[in-house]
């Protein structure tokens, strides 16, 4: 999804130690991918009541039902055990046979640079997979040899899709006679109404990952797919004081000054800021997709909707976490055989219906009116090239660089100006290491 670490933790250790885990085979594959394999191991950090967790949990069920005799090794990790203990895990004989990682140069992009993950290529042409995924979408399953995504081989397969929207309060909305804006003028004016009668707009998270796809939102304002392509594919060079970038930050720092935004969310977790919102405490989260169906749950006091970025053409966005099949699997067609089922038109169905974004459902087979709204904005988002994908991709690291640096414009640390300083080194840095 959106969450994106880096690092490696003293207790990483402790954690492979405790996942010796049994890996095993398939039952269409040869000798190689464990044709006589009785188990597959499977990890992923979707919580059992998300739309993913509901879905990839009938999908287990579905394969026992497929492959009598076959245990399946389930177990749920936390995102930062896997994100932070991938590469050293991966290339231990812990490795489990498939599991969900982030996508995106700096993550899926390294592993697979590494020889840490299968090539997927040749399945996804038997299996029909590619015909499945948008363009656009193949962006984030393909990597050259360098882990740049967007060219070459798959390595990775999403099943469903997500992006960046405005989720708002109905009930606050109206008690403050506010209506849906559809600029950003509007919106300002909006947030502005908010602030004069004392509430703060905007929840926000400035500890994790969504403070920084605002500032994203605000300099994609100003970009086209020329400025994405630079930024994330690399295609030219970055211009971190052009308008796009210095636009965003400035953006930002008077969103802060005006009270849009707390100057107290610097210390914000994601799940803090998701809580707040559905304890009816502010308007307006601006997040992603991967919320919807929590929040469909979990608000039970107050009428919800959501509304993609005022005047913005591109979102953050991409297709989701993808399953990726490590090197060391010993249960590869297994592996194989689990991530087809993820793309049945069943599970496709089960996605959309529990709240998520499916990549490859009939429409008409979502019953949920506001679940049907979110898939099609997605696929409006997806078919019109509009997925901007997310703003730490572009670097290994760079998730915690752009933490840190939009931490110190909530809190007033840094200027604009040192902010886009701060974050062009770590980027142009990598772009050195690559030859570019």
């Amino acid at each position: 999804m959106f969450r994106s670490r880096t690092g490696l933790a003293a207790g990483a250790l402790l954690l492979a130690a405790s996942l010796g885990l049994t890996a095993c085979g398939g039952d269409d594959g040869g000798a190689e991918e464990g044709a006589d394999a009785k188990a597959l191991t499977l990890w992923h950090y979707e919580g059992p009541t998300s739309a993913m967790g509901i879905a990839w949990n009938k999908a287990i069920e579905i394969f026992k039902e497929k492959h009598p005799g076959v245990e399946v090794k389930f177990e749920e990790k936390g995102f930062e055990q896997i994100q932070q203990n991938a590469q050293m895990i991966l290339n231990s004989d812990s490795a489990p046979d498939i599991m969900e990682y982030n996508k995106g140069n700096a993550t899926a992009g390294l592993l697979s640079k590494q020889g840490l993950l299968t090539d997927l290529s040749e399945q996804a042409t038997q299996r029909g997979w590619d015909s499945k995924l948008s363009s656009s979408l193949q962006t984030t399953a393909k990597y050259d040899e360098d882990g740049i995504m967007g060219a070459g081989k798959f390595f990775g397969v999403p099943n469903y899709g997500e992006y960046v929207m405005v989720y708002y309060n109905k009930d606050l909305f109206t008690k403050h006679k506010v209506e849906v804006p559809t600029t950003l003028d509007e919106f300002t004016a909006a947030m502005d109404t908010f602030v004069k009668a004392g509430v703060t707009p905007l929840s926000v998270g400035g500890a994790e990952y969504p403070a920084q796809q605002i500032f994203y939102e605000l300099a994609l304002s100003k970009g086209d797919r020329a400025f994405v392509d630079d930024y994330q594919l690399y295609k030219n060079k970055v211009d971190f004081k052009g308008p796009q970038l210095s636009y965003g930050a400035q953006t930002f720092a008077d969103w802060v000054k005006a009270g849009y935004i707390s100057k107290d969310s610097a210390g914000i977790k994601a799940e803090d800021m998701g809580v707040a919102f559905t304890q009816g405490k502010f308007p307006i989260l601006i997040s992603g997709s991967w919320w919807y169906g929590r929040f469909a749950t979990d608000i039970k006091n107050f009428e919800w909707g959501t509304f993609l970025f005022p005047g913005n053409n591109l979102h953050p966005g991409s297709s989701g976490n993808l399953w990726v099949v490590p090197e060391k699997s010993k249960a590869k067609a297994l592996a194989y055989d689990f991530i087809d089922i993820t793309m049945s038109p069943e599970i496709q169905a089960l996605l959309g219906n529990s709240g998520g974004v499916p990549v490859a459902a009939d429409v008409a087979q979502i019953t949920d009116p506001k679940n049907k709204e979110l898939i099609e904005n997605f696929n409006k988002i997806s078919t019109n090239d509009g997925l901007a994908f997310y703003p730490d991709w572009p670097a290994p690291g760079y998730y915690d660089v752009l933490v840190a640096g939009v931490q110190g414009l909530i809190n007033g640390s840094k200027t604009p100006d040192a902010f886009l300083d701060e974050i062009a080194g770590p980027y142009n840095e990598n772009l050195a290491d690559l030859g570019k």
